[in-house]
C-alpha cells in the first residue's frame, strides 16, 4: 500500500518539475529571441562589418561554455543573453547581405517564416504525442562530425555545390535537434532550462540561416 501511494506521488513531482523547466525554457527562449532580433536590427541598421571568423569562434565558443559553467547560477541568466546577443549582432551582417539582393526582403520573410513553421510544427509534434525523440542522439553526432568536415572542406578548398549541401544538412540536422532537445525536456532528461533553452536557440539560428542561404540560392536562379 505504501509503494502504490509513493509511486503517483513521485510520478506527479516528476511531472511538476518537468512542466515547469518547460515553462521557463520556453518563457527565457522567446526573451533571448527578441532580444537577439534587437540586438540583430541594430548592427544590420548601423550596417556593422561580419566579424573575423575567429572573433565569431572565440566569442561563440567562450560565451557557451561560460554559459554552461554558470548554467546553475544566476550569472547563467546573463551569459545567456551575453551569448545570443552575440550571435544576434553577427547576424546583422548577413540579413544585410540578403536585403541588398533585388528580392532580399522576400528571401529574409520566407526564411523566418519558413523557421517559425518548422520550430513550432516540430515542437508541438513532440509535447503532443509524448515521443521519447532519444533515438536521434546517434545520428545527431554523426551529423555533428560530418557537417564539421564539411565546413571545413569548403573553406579551404571551396567545393562548387558544397555550401548549399551543407545548408541542407544543417536543415536536417537543426530540425532532428528540436525534436531531441524537446523531448529530453519532456522526458526528464533536461533538468536545467538555461541549458535547454540554449540548445534550442541554436538549432534555430542555424535553422534561420541555412534557409536563408537555400532560399537566397534557389531565388535568385529564378
Amino acid at each position: 500500500m505504501q509503494e502504490r501511494e509513493i509511486a503517483p506521488g513521485y510520478a506527479q513531482a516528476e511531472q511538476s518539475e518537468v512542466s515547469s523547466v518547460l515553462r521557463n525554457t520556453y518563457g527565457l527562449l522567446s526573451m533571448t529571441l527578441l532580444f537577439s532580433g534587437v540586438v540583430a536590427y541594430v548592427a544590420q541598421q548601423m550596417a556593422v562589418p561580419y566579424p573575423n571568423i575567429f572573433v565569431v569562434l572565440v566569442g561563440f565558443y567562450g560565451l557557451f561554455f561560460l554559459t554552461t559553467k554558470l548554467r546553475n547560477s544566476g550569472w547563467g541568466l546573463v551569459s545567456t543573453f551575453a551569448l545570443t546577443g552575440f550571435m544576434g549582432y553577427t547576424l546583422g551582417p548577413i540579413l544585410n547581405m540578403y536585403l541588398s539582393l533585388p528580392n532580399g526582403s522576400d528571401v529574409v520573410a520566407s526564411a523566418l517564416g519558413m523557421t517559425a513553421l518548422v520550430f513550432f510544427g516540430l515542437s508541438a509534434y513532440v509535447l503532443i504525442t509524448r515521443k521519447d525523440m532519444s533515438f536521434l542522439s546517434g545520428f545527431l553526432m554523426a551529423g555533428f562530425w560530418v557537417l564539421l568536415g564539411a565546413v571545413l572542406a569548403n573553406l579551404f578548398f571551396q567545393i562548387s555545390g558544397l555550401q548549399l549541401a551543407i545548408s541542407a544538412g544543417f536543415v536536417l540536422f537543426s530540425s532532428a535537434a528540436i525534436l531531441f532537445q524537446t523531448s529530453a525536456i519532456i522526458q526528464g532528461g533536461e533538468r536545467n532550462y538555461i541549458m535547454a533553452t540554449i540548445g534550442l536557440y541554436i538549432s534555430i539560428y542555424n535553422l534561420f540561416i541555412s534557409l536563408l542561404q537555400l532560399i537566397g540560392v534557389f531565388s535568385s536562379n529564378d
